[in-house]
This record gives structure tokens, C-alpha cells and sequence, in this order.
């Protein structure tokens, strides 16, 4: 038997859509339930949802009077705030193509992201890095927040196939790839309430991820509210270990978070948590030790997908069938999916190129301004997504890694070679080169070998790693070796890198 599913029904793709109305219309119909609720320990900041589609259609109608017009591009720079989703959800509504980025990205690292996006409006959060770019004006979120009290604005229907928003990822170049997602793609994110969630109406989905990420933007807040169900996300500064406090608390029915924070959770005891369903994990490889913790600490099962920005997620176990042990679970129903060899499909058992449907509703249109790199991800009808897997003979998917060397440190995807470009230069460094080492079973940071004529102090290298590089860029380890591995071409071997990495 070949690797290769039959996708079976999938959601009709209508001919004028729009992603915003679609994800708000079930709550449309029961105004005063809770939609949104930003947790502390002290309490909650609570927003129903009309409350929040007034924002919503206000901030359309605001982003409008500012002079943009339906396909202009809105860079979001905003904290973990709701600011953060009524801008991205209201610029959509407009008819805008929003681009939410991570607040903590440097002004360098922004600004070179948007000289490529040529942004109409920057939506500015307080606190957070602002791009160089004296001729684009910006949004303060005070203002924004004013906009709720305007008059809502109509939805801006138009080609589902159109582009809805863009988010940035990791290319194998060494610089952020712009992923245009078209209206569509909300459709996509349908199959995995099943798939992968097992989420409804009635769920309150707590998510520990922090707004500006894609895995919360879909996971934690658009698939709550396209089935009309309550999203939970912790507040600025709530740490791993106050979590648990706030799943019992807030009577969460599934949790959704990276598995680093899942670690970070179970190094303390867990208190008992009747309401709770379930776990969602995705971002990185969830390790089976990691997954029995989990169901030992709170008496459920932790369901992994595995995704990326270019398709979401489209691997996963679920609580109607959940993933055999080892594996990252199955393809989703509606999903075609294919793992490939050089001439198409392999048999089942035989590792390949794990692969997507080109006519998914969920992939991407393209990288932005990048026709080469967006062919190249395509081929014979399937989109590549680069990671190597084997399907068993019951459908189950075994990941066996990228084939490429990005890393993927606290569920971010991050080039090696984007932070190898920015630490080129630092004094007391002949050669340098960074790779992700496993300093305990599954727990994965980066680290910077380089050559010189002596052992470096590491503070000055760090705080050179702070003023250029976010956080989840910067080296967690950096140790001096006496040369990098390097093929007889001169090609340095990353594979080799990792083994040189000696524990202090």
C-alpha cells in the first residue's frame, strides 16, 4: 500500500467570502456569552462577544478613515493584549491584509521585515521595537481601542482565494519568509476541530501561547470563536508555573501550549483539574516521556499536530483517535496527503518527503514577492513541506526530522544562518555557527561554537546576541571549539556541529 490518504469531504470553498465574518458569525448569535477572557491570578479581563465583534467592526470602520484601502498591508506591533486580535480580526474585516509579528523582535529585525511588506499602517503597542520607516504612519493602540465606539463596518466580501493576512516563518536563505494566507485558510483550520482539537461550543480553551503567535491566533483564539466557544489566554507575565492555578480556576476544558511550557508545568505538582478534557501540544516534537508525564499528572491525554506556517497543522492524534505511541498521529479528515520519494508516493514503511495537497483550502498562496521560492515548494500537484516521515501501515505518521537545518527552539522555527549573520562580527571570533544541541531528553536550545585564538567571556557575546536578536534567537550556550566541521568542499557540517557540544 502506497503513502497516501484519501481526503474524503472537506468544506466547500464559496465564491465571496470573508475570514473575519465567518470566524465571528456564531458568536454573532449569542452576544453576551464570554468570548475572550485574559487571565491573571488576581482575576480576569473579560470580553463577551459583543463586546468584541463592536471592537472589531469599529476598529474596520477606524482603519478605513486612516486612509487604508482593502488590500493594503497593516503591520501589527502590539504586546500580548486584545488589542492584538481586534486589530488583526478588524483590519481582515476591512478588507486589510494584517501581519502580525512578535513583539520581541528588534527594531533591526522589524525594520528589514517591513521594507519588505511596504506597510500602509503600523499598529504600535506600547513598549515594543517599531520599524525605521519615516513615511508610513503609525497607529497608536490607545486610538485603536478608542475605535470600538464607532459605527461597525460592513464585511468586505470578496474571492476567498484572496489574501486575508500574512505571517512570517524561517526560509532556508537565512531570512524570514513572508507566507500570504488567503480568506480561505480559515476553512483549512475547520478540519482540525475534529482532527486534531476535539473542540465545541462549550469549551474554554486556555492557551499559553502569546497573542502574536500563529499557533494562538489560530488555536487559541480563531478556532474558539468560529464554533462560538470561550478562549482563555493568560496575561503578560504569567509564568509556566501559575498556569495549573489558572486551569482550575478558570474551569479550562483543553490547554494548548508548546511542549517546553508543558515541561516547565510538570516540574511542580498539578492540582486536580475535573473540568479539564484534554491537552493539545504542537510547536515542536512532543516526546513520548513528555506525553506520559502529562497523562500521569492530570489523568488525560495530550494530543500533538504537527503544522507549519505555510499549512497550519495536518498531522495529529485527537480524542476520537488518538495518536499510537511514537508517532505524531494521522492525517486529518479532508487532508490529501502523500509522503513522496523521487517518483511520487512511497510504500508505506519507507520514509519520505511528507507532503500536502495543492488544492488544500489551509496552504498558503505563496511567499510574498518570492515566485522562484514558492515553486519550489510545489510539485506534481503537491506542496513540499520538507519534513521526512515514514506512514505506517495503519495510517499513523512517524516524524523523522527537516530536511533542511532550520531549528526549532520553544516552537519557534529559526534559520541557523539568520543568526549566524548577525553574531559575524563579534570581536574575539574567527568562525561561528549555531545549531540546536539537546541539553536533556526533548529540551532543545541553541547553541554558537566558534573559533579563536582564546575562550571568550560570555556576557559580552550574549548582550551582542540581546541588542541584534529576539529572544528565542539568541545562543543559550556558547562554546569555543578549535574548527567547525566542514565537508571537503568547504560546506560546513551541521549535523557533526551538535556533536561538539561538550556540558559544562
Amino acid at each position: 500500500m502506497l503513502s497516501l490518504t484519501d481526503p474524503g469531504a472537506r468544506p466547500a470553498v464559496p465564491a465571496a467570502f470573508n475570514l473575519a465574518a465567518y470566524v465571528l458569525a456564531a458568536g454573532a448569535a449569542t452576544p453576551d456569552k464570554p468570548a475572550l477572557q485574559i487571565l491573571r491570578p488576581t482575576g480576569a479581563e473579560r470580553w463577551s462577544y459583543g463586546r468584541l465583534i463592536a471592537a472589531i467592526r469599529g476598529a474596520a470602520t477606524g482603519l478605513l478613515a486612516e486612509g487604508a484601502q482593502p488590500g493594503d498591508r497593516v503591520l501589527l506591533r502590539l504586546g500580548n493584549e486584545p488589542a492584538f486580535a481586534v486589530a488583526f480580526l478588524g483590519a481582515i474585516a476591512a478588507g486589510l491584509v494584517p501581519v502580525p509579528t512578535s513583539a520581541q523582535l528588534t527594531g533591526p529585525e522589524i525594520t528589514a521585515m517591513a521594507v519588505r511588506l511596504s506597510p500602509r499602517l503600523v499598529i504600535a503597542g506600547e513598549g515594543v521595537a517599531l520599524p525605521d520607516l519615516s513615511d508610513v504612519p503609525l497607529l497608536p493602540a490607545a486610538r485603536l481601542a478608542a475605535m470600538a465606539d464607532l459605527p461597525p463596518a460592513d464585511w468586505h466580501i470578496g474571492a476567498a482565494d484572496r489574501p486575508a493576512y500574512i505571517v512570517f516563518t524561517s526560509g532556508t536563505s537565512g531570512r524570514p519568509q513572508a507566507v500570504v494566507h488567503a480568506h480561505r485558510a480559515i476553512l483549512g483550520r475547520a478540519l482540525m476541530h475534529r482532527g486534531w482539537e476535539g473542540l465545541g461550543p462549550d469549551d474554554r480553551l486556555l492557551h499559553a501561547g502569546a497573542f502574536n503567535w500563529t499557533y494562538t491566533l489560530g488555536t487559541g483564539l480563531m478556532d474558539p470563536w468560529t464554533l462560538g466557544a470561550t478562549a482563555l489566554i493568560p496575561g503578560a507575565g504569567v509564568t509556566p508555573a501559575q498556569l495549573p492555578l489558572l486551569l482550575k480556576r478558570f474551569d479550562a476544558t483543553i490547554f494548548a501550549a508548546a511542549p517546553g511550557v508543558i515541561r516547565q508545568m510538570l516540574r511542580g505538582t498539578l492540582p486536580a483539574l475535573p473540568r479539564l478534557r484534554h491537552g493539545l501540544s504542537a510547536g515542536e516534537t512532543l516526546i513520548p516521556a513528555l506525553r506520559s508525564q502529562w497523562q500521569a499528572a492530570t489523568g488525560t491525554d495530550l494530543h500533538e499536530a504537527l503544522g507549519m506556517s505555510e499549512c497550519s497543522t495536518f498531522i495529529s492524534g485527537s480524542p476520537d483517535r488518538p495518536a499510537p505511541e511514537g508517532s505524531a498521529g494521522f492525517p486529518q479528515a479532508g487532508r490529501r496527503i502523500a509522503v513522496l520519494g523521487d517518483a511520487g508516493p512511497v510504500p508505506r514503511g519507507t520514509p519520505g518527503t511528507l507532503a500536502v495537497g495543492a488544492d488544500d483550502p489551509g496552504l498558503m498562496l505563496g511567499y510574498l514577492d518570492a515566485p522562484e521560492a514558492t515553486e519550489a515548494r510545489f510539485r506534481d500537484g503537491w506542496f513540499l513541506t520538507g519534513d521526512q516521515v515514514c506512514m505506517r501501515e495503519d495510517g499513523a505518521i512517524t516524524y523523522l526530522g527537516r530536511d533542511d537545518d532550520q531549528m526549532n527552539p520553544g516552537g519557534y522555527r529559526v534559520s541557523p544562518m539568520e543568526i549566524e549573520a548577525a553574531l559575524a562580527h563579534l570581536p574575539g571570533v574567527e568562525d561561528l555557527a549555531v545549531t540546536e544541541v539537546e541539553v536533556s531528553p526533548g529540551n532543545r536550545v541553541i547553541a554558537a561554537f566558534y573559533t579563536g585564538p582564546a575562550p571568550l567571556d560570555p556576557a559580552p557575546l550574549e548582550a551582542a546576541a540581546v541588542a541584534s536578536l529576539a529572544r528565542y534567537k539568541q545562543p543559550r550556550i556558547w562554546q569555543q571549539v578549535a574548527a567547525l566541521p566542514r565537508n571537503p568542499n568547504g560546506k560546513l557540517n551541521r549535523r557533526a556541529l551538535a556533536a561538539l557540544w561538550t556540558p559544562q
